[in-house]
C-alpha cells in the first residue's frame, strides 16, 4: 500500500467506489461517498489513475447510514456480496439513476426524453436467488459458506446475510456445521439457493465425487429439521436432481397479475429478487404497450418472463433464445398457461442475429408490430443493428438492460445510425446495496 491522502469525492462509479481527481489523476475510492471529503490509504497506483480505501471521514455525506451487516466493508475480509449498504437507500436509487443517464451520454451520446420513475421495493431479505460458495478453510476452524470476499476468490466468514431471505440467512450457521461432517467437505464447492413466493427453500448441493450414504443421511436430517429441499448436481446445470425422488422437480415463478406461472428448475436463471421482477413486467408490458392484433417478438426470452405476460395482450407473440432446450421449456409453459396459440418459440444465436432472421419470423408469423429485447450483459449489438437497418421497424422496442455501457451502446446504434428515438429510460432497483444497474428503456422510429 501507499501513502495517505485527502480527496473530495465527486462520484460513484459502475462499482460502487467514489471517483476522485487528484493531479489530473482519477483515483477510485472504496467507501467514500460523493460530497466527501475523505482521507484514503492507496492501494494501487497505474500510469493514468490510482485506487484506494477510505481510512477516516473528514466531511460525511448527509446519505451516509450505518451498514446494517456486520459483514459488510471494505478491509480486508469483508463480505463483496453488497457495496452501497453505507448510502440511504433512497440515494442509491439517485446514483444509479446518474450512472444510467452518465453511460448513455458518454458512451451513446443519446439522452432520454423522459427519465422514467425509478422501480424500487424491498431493501431487505429480497435475494431468493443467489451462489454460496463452500470452502474447507482449516486455519478458519473449519467450512465457510458464503458471497466471496469483496475482490478476493476467498470466501467470507459469513454468520448471517441481509439481502437473503431471514430463513436462509440463518442457516449459514447450519450449513458450515453439515459441510464440516460430511466425508467429501473440500469436494463440495457450492449451494446453490432457490426460494420460491410460497417459502420453499431449494438447496442445490455441488459435488466433484459420489456422496456416501452417511452423506446422504445428514443431508436428510438437515432437511426434515430445518424445512428444506436438497437436489445434488454431480456435474453442469443439467445433472441437479432432488435428493428424494418424490420431490417436485420444478418451481413456480408466479406472474399473478399477469394469471401466468412459470416452472423453472433451482439451477435455472431467473430474476433473483421476485417482488421486483413482478413490477418489472408490469412495467415493461405497459411501455410496450401490445396491440390486440399485433405480433411482438420477445428476444432473449428466457423461459418466458415477458414472453407469456405479453401473450395475455398482444394477438401472438414470439420468443426467440440460444438454447433449445430452454424453448422446450417456453413452449410446455406456455402450454401449462394455456397459450401455446398465442406464444410460440424458436432457438437462435441472437449474437449473430440477422435481417434474413427478422424477415424469417415476420414471414412466418406476420411483421412485428412491437419488440421486447432482454440480453445479457453483454448487450444485444447485433440485434440493434438489424433494428436499424429494417425497412418496415417495429413501431416501439422495449430493452430491459443489466449493463448501462451495452445499453447506451446499443441505443447510439439505433438513434444514430437508424434514426430511432430514445423516448424514456430509468433505473430498476434489482439488487439493493449493490452497485449493479438494472435498467430499461424505451425506443421509437423517428416517423412514430
Amino acid at each position: 500500500m501507499g501513502g495517505e491522502v485527502e480527496l473530495e469525492i465527486e462520484s460513484l462509479d459502475l462499482e460502487g467506489r467514489g471517483v476522485a481527481h487528484r493531479d489530473g489523476k482519477v483515483i477510485f475510492v472504496e467507501g467514500a461517498l460523493p460530497g466527501e471529503r475523505v482521507r484514503a490509504t492507496t492501494l494501487r497506483a497505474k500510469p493514468s489513475y490510482e485506487t484506494a480505501r477510505t481510512t477516516a471521514v473528514r466531511r460525511a455525506s448527509a446519505q451516509r447510514v450505518v451498514p446494517r451487516c456486520p459483514h459488510f466493508g471494505f478491509g480486508p475480509g469483508a463480505c463483496g456480496g453488497c457495496a452501497m449498504q453505507h448510502l440511504a437507500p433512497r440515494a442509491q436509487l439517485a446514483i444509479k439513476q446518474r450512472v444510467l443517464e452518465d453511460a448513455l451520454w458518454h458512451v451513446g451520446r443519446v439522452r432520454p426524453e423522459q427519465v422514467l420513475r425509478p422501480v424500487a421495493g424491498p431493501d431487505w431479505h429480497y435475494r431468493y436467488r443467489a451462489r454460496l460458495s463452500v470452502r474447507y478453510v482449516a486455519r478458519k476452524g473449519g467450512v465457510l459458506v458464503g458471497f466471496h470476499e469483496r475482490a478476493s476468490s476467498y470466501v467470507a466468514d459469513m454468520r448471517e446475510c441481509h439481502v437473503l431471505p431471514e430463513k436462509l440467512s440463518a442457516l449459514l450457521l447450519p450449513l458450515r456445521e453439515l459441510i464440516g461432517g460430511m466425508s467429501g467437505r473440500d469436494r463440495l464447492p457450492q449451494i446453490e439457493v432457490a426460494v420460491t413466493a410460497d417459502g420453499t427453500t431449494v438447496l442445490v448441493l455441488r459435488h466433484l465425487q459420489p456422496l456416501t450414504a452417511g452423506d446422504r443421511a445428514r443431508l436428510r436430517d438437515f432437511a426434515q429439521r430445518h424445512g428444506v429441499v436438497w437436489w445434488l448436481q454431480p456435474g453442469g446445470p443439467d445433472t441437479a436432481a432432488p435428493l428424494e425422488a418424490d420431490s417436485p422437480r420444478a418451481l413456480t415463478l408466479a406472474l399473478p397479475e399477469h394469471a401466468v406461472a412459470i416452472p423453472f428448475g433451482p439451477t435455472d436463471f431467473t430474476q433473483v429478487n421476485h417482488a421486483i421482477n413482478e413490477v418489472l413486467v408490469r412495467r415493461a408490458v405497459e411501455l410496450l404497450g401490445p396491440r390486440a392484433d399485433e405480433h411482438v417478438l420477445d428476444l432473449f426470452c428466457g423461459l418466458g418472463n415477458f414472453s407469456l405476460p405479453l401473450a395475455r395482450r398482444a394477438a401472438r407473440v414470439t420468443g426467440v433464445e440460444g438454447s433449445a432446450v430452454l424453448v422446450r421449456r417456453a413452449r410446455a409453459a406456455a402450454v401449462a398457461n394455456g397459450l401455446a396459440a398465442q406464444a410460440d418459440f424458436a432457438a437462435a444465436n441472437l449474437f449473430e442475429w440477422t435481417s434474413e432472421d427478422l424477415a424469417r419470423i415476420a414471414a412466418e408469423r406476420g411483421a412485428v408490430g412491437a419488440a421486447l429485447i432482454d440480453p445479457p450483459r453483454e448487450g444485444a449489438l447485433t440485434v440493434a443493428r438489424v433494428f436499424a437497418a429494417a425497412r418496415q421497424p417495429p413501431r416501439r422496442i422495449v430493452y430491459v438492460s443489466c449493463n448501462p455501457a451495452t445499453l447506451a451502446r446499443d441505443c447510439a446504434v439505433l438513434v444514430h445510425e437508424g434514426g430511432w428515438r430514445l423516448r424514456a429510460a430509468g433505473v430498476v432497483n434489482m439488487f439493493p446495496h449493490t452497485a449493479h444497474v438494472e435498467s430499461i428503456a424505451v425506443l421509437e422510429p423517428a416517423t412514430c
